[in-house]
């Protein structure tokens, strides 16, 4: 980069290329949206056991970006972007020929670890860019999770109603390998010489910078284990309590049970590790956990809805609206696009409003939004409506909230905050399906032969929703009361 700041062609490519990536990822993730019908049907399962559709997705993602993260330090960011494409493109093909539930999990595992690219492209972004120019790049990456959404819904939603669901898989594989040969070909990333080291909070701005390898990069194996292992039994109780037979009382009790004893597990790991997952003195600032929880809040429903729309469109009437792949992607569509422009627009409303404002501003529409799909929710109109309208709230809570982590954590370990507060995003998000497909299983109806969602179900889902943001509104209300003073370095 020169000194004066003018960006390089080759940086525009690597954004270009960056950019493609993020619109695949969140293309082939949001595509299968409308055939979680398909996939309940096909594989005889139960709406409980289709949210582990989601689910596991997440939850390789969330364990896989921290270790991700450190590898591409130890071994270079283009090394392992090509790794993770590599596993992530296996995963795409073996979903194709999935014929059993266990087997599309064990894909989705695979496909899941493509979460983790994502810090490393932002970091890879940050090294081609000069700082005046970071944030219109940032904002351009950004946008295409997002714009991937748009499209996925759409083009998805087409194939599957023509061509069936393993169609989408086979559909998104060429274009995978594709990208691998032009990561490979036309990205030069520069290996970071120094590193800074992982003390505690009080410590760290008084280290020196140390040289990058394997002996100074520890990766937290443990904790990431424990953390997996805490999310899968926590998740597992929640799909055991549809069922309410007295013999599976002890299971449910031992499995949360053992979720609480792996979590204790996960603090004591955390709290004695050189490089923790999570920093458990930087999640208990003042200002940046209640800024976390808003943002695991607003992942946590997002997801609920990713896994209730399908479902309430394609169950046949009176259940249901009786829809099709297509209908669910037109219902779902105003809910993706405000997502893409609130994403695109976040920078001018920052500077406009504020963080703690915006923040504030997002959780109140967003509650209000899910207490007006609670009480309007019977045709397909209205609910597109009041998505419409949950989707403008949770990308101002999620813009404003990202800002106020950026803005409270001290330089110095900014990335270690934003990777830790994107693993918790993740693991909200992972949560998510589960409650959702929980209300599905336990309370349902008879038509047409065939068990499926109450109403009851519904607005239960829809009731929890709103619940769960009323605290997002309440912490944001408390942060807008404060004063964020960005962090000293």
């Amino acid at each position: 980069m020169t000194e004066d700041e003018k960006i390089s062609s080759s940086a525009w490519k690597t954004l270009v290329i960056l950019s493609c990536l993020g619109l695949i990822a969140m293309y082939a993730e949001t595509m299968v949206l409308p055939a979680i019908p398909d996939f309940i049907r096909d594989f005889n399962i139960s709406y409980s056991t289709s949210s582990w559709i989601l689910s596991s997705y997440l939850i390789a993602g969330a364990v896989m970006t921290p270790i991700a993260g450190k590898l591409s330090d130890i071994y270079g960011k283009k090394k392992i972007l090509l790794v993770i494409l590599t596993v992530y493109c296996f995963g795409i093909l073996a979903a194709g020929f999935a014929d059993s539930i266990a087997f599309m999990l064990a894909a989705r595992i695979a496909q899941g670890v493509v979460v983790s690219i994502f810090p490393i492209a932002f970091g890879v972004i940050r090294e081609v860019f000069p700082m005046k120019k970071l944030a219109v790049a940032q904002s351009v990456f950004s946008s295409t999770f997002s714009g991937g959404a748009v499209v996925g819904l759409m083009v998805g939603a087409g194939i599957i109603q023509n061509y069936g669901w393993h169609a989408t898989f086979f559909s998104m594989l060429p274009v995978s390998v594709g990208l691998i040969f032009v990561i490979s070909r036309f990205i030069y990333i520069r290996r970071a010489a120094t590193v800074p080291t992982s003390d505690s909070l009080e410590t760290r701005s008084e280290k020196n910078t140390v040289r990058a390898d394997s002996a100074s990069l520890r990766i937290d194996l443990k904790g990431a284990l424990s953390l997996a292992a805490t999310i899968i039994l926590f998740l597992s109780g929640l799909t055991y309590l549809q069922n309410s037979l007295e013999s599976t009382r002890f299971e449910v009790l031992g499995l949360f049970a053992a979720a609480v004893v792996s979590l204790v597990l996960f603090i004591v790991i955390e709290k004695r590790a050189d490089e923790p997952l999570v920093d458990l003195k930087l999640i208990t600032h003042r200002t940046l956990l209640p800024a976390i929880l808003i943002l695991m809040i607003a992942g946590l429903a997002t997801f609920m809805v990713y896994q209730t729309i399908p479902v309430m469109v394609q169950s046949p009437r009176p259940l249901g609206f009786g829809g099709d792949a297509i209908t669910t992607a037109s219902v779902q569509l105003p809910f993706m696009i405000v997502l893409l422009i609130g994403t695109a627009t976040s920078g001018l409303s920052l500077n406009k409003i504020g963080n703690t404002k915006l923040a504030a501003i997002g959780t109140i529409v967003g509650t209000i939004g899910f207490f007006s799909l609670l009480m309007f929710h019977s045709t397909e109109f209205m609910v597109t409506v009041t998505l419409g309208l949950i989707s403008a709230g949770l990308s101002l809570s999620i813009t404003g909230g990202f800002n106020i982590v950026l803005l409270s954590s001290p330089m110095q370990v900014t990335g270690i905050v934003l990777g830790m507060t994107v693993l918790l995003l993740m693991v909200g998000q992972s949560i998510g399906p589960t409650v959702a497909a929980m209300y599905q299983e336990m309370y349902q109806g008879t038509v047409m032969g065939g068990r499926f969602p109450s109403e009851q179900a519904y607005s239960l889902i829809f009731l929890t929703a709103g619940l769960i943001s009323l605290v997002s509104v309440v912490l944001a209300l408390a942060l807008y009361r404060r004063k964020i003073i960005p962090a000293a370095p």
